[in-house]
């Protein structure tokens, strides 16, 4: 096999010393249009569980590299003159230029081919003359744009600028200071990649080599250009950081080489490798700086690379299952290194927090820190988070109580909304006192019916249960009741809703959102738009009917007051009537209703207000809202904020932040907790609580989240389907027995997990020794 290897990074000179290695036979020539001692960075951050898998594939490269490593496990947090540190992390870190030399050794020691200072002849032509070519050749890939149609990449351009310093000494840790100018908020993150010898050499200067740290300098484009950096020299923006960075630098400078002040661009494609053209590293895919995954990613694909290159029988099935085992793990990694990026684009957000909130909030952003992991690493650190919060000894955050208006909720944990579509003529029956009444004894401190409608009209499907009729709110009472006696301390909401142009259809599980094939009803909505292009076509409200529609509401909330619901939410999101007025993409009305975003917003706030009037004062009222319609002319994170703003002067106790289902087309970034940034930043921005929904699975998240600050209370809709008692036994498995989670007395037997067969005794000898 002849292999072409396009780019001498870490990525494409470990991938060629590995084929080497593995198969001597091979021909591997590596293209490197840069002198061998050029390099664009500093220092380069490796896990331990990279290293292992170096070590395994090639000791030889491992050694060299351990000799060189800096290791440290404390992280330092600067924020308004405070120092907060956390240890137990584990980095490892070396010079870029040490790992690039380690590299080319390994690959002449091999007889592997470098050609320094040679661009790469065109990748058509090196996919002619070779059996495969790997291209590793960065960000800017010529080889990924020779071939975009059939790559497809998405590449994607973020809002802060940031450049890569150094400074000539080693920090103690890794270290995050955040400048407040008068231009706007700026970041530092810092880290060693080289420590003095104890008996160092002079260097270059004929001084001792007191090592060095990585600094990279990072701000929101705005701020850049207010400070006035797009019109100063490299040299001159290295000395404007180190000036505003002078006490985490000791008054020392900061040097540069070859430093630009750069946009991170985040690039994913849709396929890795076209015919015998594979692409590695930054080429496929990018993660953000600040969670120190680029040169660990590109290793890790060299290793996949090899290794599928060796266990496969033909080329196609190599590259086949190469991606098959990168991709799930690259996109894991972007997933955090998003959360990581954004966070520190909105970190203005965060910075009227107690500092030590801060900390554990910068430490958990990119949420594969979280707050039962940092409890491992550093116990003090995190105890102190929690005390600061108001976490009674032994008590952990999601089981702390929270106040809404009249309505003290004992823990954080709330059942989500979820549709049953199993009522009969809207009322509902013995399932839903088993389904809310099961959930209710689980232990989560406010249990939700799912969208109770307001109208036979205003129905989702056939089976949805409805508040419309005084037959209805008497079975509701039922419920009401059974929860309050049978499980006292836990709060029942109902959520209010109309169908708007998604009713009508089938149960979820004979095809969501799919008309029914007969008996169905006429749909109304703010404009006459289909929600698929085979959907019901909905008649647009006249000024009566909204009148008719804000009165249903008005009604099935008086009948939910006396119904005994502890909390009502107006759902105003996923597409249905009320959020039909409010995202551009499903309002085109030319009346007062339609246009801007202040008149989109009239009629919910018309309902919200009128449903207020007649609910009870002491009981809170939330709105639910769609953050984003995840498509493109939609609802942006932006007009969120004024929603959300506008329901809290309109007496809003808290928002509940879904995203998405607007539009049929949208396109959501699914992930853990991936909706979570959009209640951060809506309570962040209008001082409103919150309630955290979309893909929270663990308890673990929801302490992260609660102690953050990201979020007041966390829904959770799936794993109360898998495990109606999910809040009890999140307490069993901490170990706590507190107020926060209260075992029904029948069921306080089996308050701790049972006992299962041993897995620790002693295997039998089965064989002698030295035989």
């Amino acid at each position: 096999m002849r292999v072409a290897v396009i780019g001498g990074g870490p990525g494409g000179l470990y991938a060629a010393a590995l084929l080497k290695r593995l198969d001597p036979a091979r021909e591997v020539t590596v293209w490197e249009r840069n002198a061998p001692e050029d390099t664009f960075g500093f220092g380069v951050v490796l896990s331990d569980e990279t290293l292992g898998g170096i070590e395994h594939a090639d000791p030889v490269v491992y050694q060299a590299l351990r000799r060189e490593f800096v290791r440290w496990d404390a992280i330092d947090i600067v924020h308004r003159g405070t120092r907060h540190t956390s240890g137990g992390h584990g980095f490892a870190a070396l010079g870029r230029r040490r790992l690039l030399a380690v590299l080319h050794a390994r690959c002449r020691d091999l007889g592997v081919g470098l050609r320094f200072r040679s661009p790469a002849p065109p990748p058509g032509r090196l996919a002619r003359e070779y059996d495969l070519v790997i291209a590793a050749d960065g960000v800017h890939s010529t080889t990924r744009e020779a071939y975009a149609d059939a790559f497809r990449p998405r590449i994607t351009s973020h809002r802060c600028r940031y450049i890569w310093l150094a400074a000539g000494f080693p920090f103690d840790a890794f270290r995050f200071e955040i400048a407040e100018t008068g231009h706007g908020v700026m970041q530092l993150h810092g880290y060693p990649y080289s420590r003095p010898a104890p008996h160092p050499p002079a260097g270059p200067a004929g001084g001792p080599d007191e090592g060095a740290s990585t600094v990279i300098v990072e701000m929101r484009e705005e701020v850049w250009r207010a400070a006035g950096f797009p019109g100063l020299t490299e040299r001159e923006s290295a000395e404007r950081c180190a000036g505003i960075f002078a006490d985490a630098l000791g008054g020392r400078p900061l040097t540069s080489n070859n430093s630009a002040w750069t946009t991170f661009r985040t690039v994913v494609t849709e396929r890795w490798s076209h015919g015998n053209v594979v692409l590695l590293g930054d080429a496929a895919h990018t993660a953000h700086f600040s969670i120190g995954s680029g040169t660990k990613l590109a290793v890790e694909d060299a290793l996949a690379l090899a290794a599928c290159l060796t266990e496969r029988p033909t080329l196609k099935e190599a590259l086949t299952a190469y991606e098959e085992e990168r991709r799930p793990v690259v996109a894991s990694t972007q997933r955090a290194a998003r959360a990581s990026l954004e966070w520190f684009e909105n970190l203005a957000l965060h910075l009227d927090q107690p500092p030590r909130q801060f900390a554990f909030n910068l430490l958990t952003r990119s949420r594969r820190v979280t707050h039962g992991n940092l409890r491992l690493r550093d116990a003090r650190f995190t105890e102190a988070v929690e005390r600061d919060f108001g976490c009674p000894p032994g008590t952990p955050p999601m089981f702390t109580p929270f106040r809404l208006r009249g309505l003290t909720l004992r823990n954080r944990v709330v059942v989500s909304p979820m549709d049953m579509y199993s009522a009969a003529d809207g009322v509902p029956g013995d399932f839903h006192l088993v389904h809310l009444g099961a959930r209710a004894l689980g232990g989560a401190g406010l249990v939700m019916t799912e969208m109770v409608c307001v109208s036979p009209e205003g129905r989702i499907t056939p089976g949805c249960a409805g508040l419309y009729t005084g037959r209805q709110a008497e079975a509701w009472r039922r419920i009401t009741d059974f929860v309050h006696t049978r499980a006292p301390g836990t709060a029942i909401g109902v959520q209010l809703g109309h169908s708007g142009r998604k009713g009508s259809t089938k149960p979820m599980w004979e095809g969501m959102d799919e008309p029914l094939e007969e008996g169905n009803w006429p749909l109304v909505a703010a404009s006459p738009l289909p929600y698929k292009p085979h959907s019901q076509v909905p008649r647009e409200l006249s000024r009566a009917q909204l009148t008719d529609v804000r009165e249903q509401f008005t009604a099935a909330a008086a009948r939910a007051a006396r119904a005994g619901f502890d909390l009502l939410e107006l759902h105003c999101a996923h597409g249905y009537l009320l959020s039909g007025f409010l995202s551009p993409l499903t309002n085109r009305r030319t009346d007062a209703y339609g246009g801007s975003l202040g008149r989109r917003l009239r009629f919910p706030l018309e309902v919200f207000d009128a449903v207020r009037a007649v609910w009870p004062p002491e009981r809170p009222l939330t709105v639910r809202i769609s953050a984003t319609d995840w498509a493109e002319g939609g609802t942006s994170a932006e007009d969120a904020v004024e929603i959300a703003r506008a329901f809290a002067a309109h007496g809003a106790d808290a928002i509940d932040v879904s995203t998405g289902q607007v539009v049929a087309d949208e396109k959501p970034r699914f992930g853990r907790s991936y909706q979570t940034p959009f209640a951060d930043r809506i309570r962040h921005e209008v001082g409103v609580p919150v309630i955290a929904v979309g893909a929270i699975s663990s308890w673990d998240d929801v302490n992260s989240l609660v102690l953050a600050g990201r979020a007041d209370l966390c829904a959770l809709a799936r794993p109360h389907l898998y495990d109606p008692h999910w809040t009890l036994h999140a307490a069993a498995e901490q170990g706590y027995g507190g107020p926060g989670a209260v075992w029904p007395a029948p069921y306080r037997a089996g308050s701790r997990r049972p006992q299962t067969g041993r897995t620790d005794a002693p295997r039998p000898r089965l064989a002698l020794g030295g035989v």
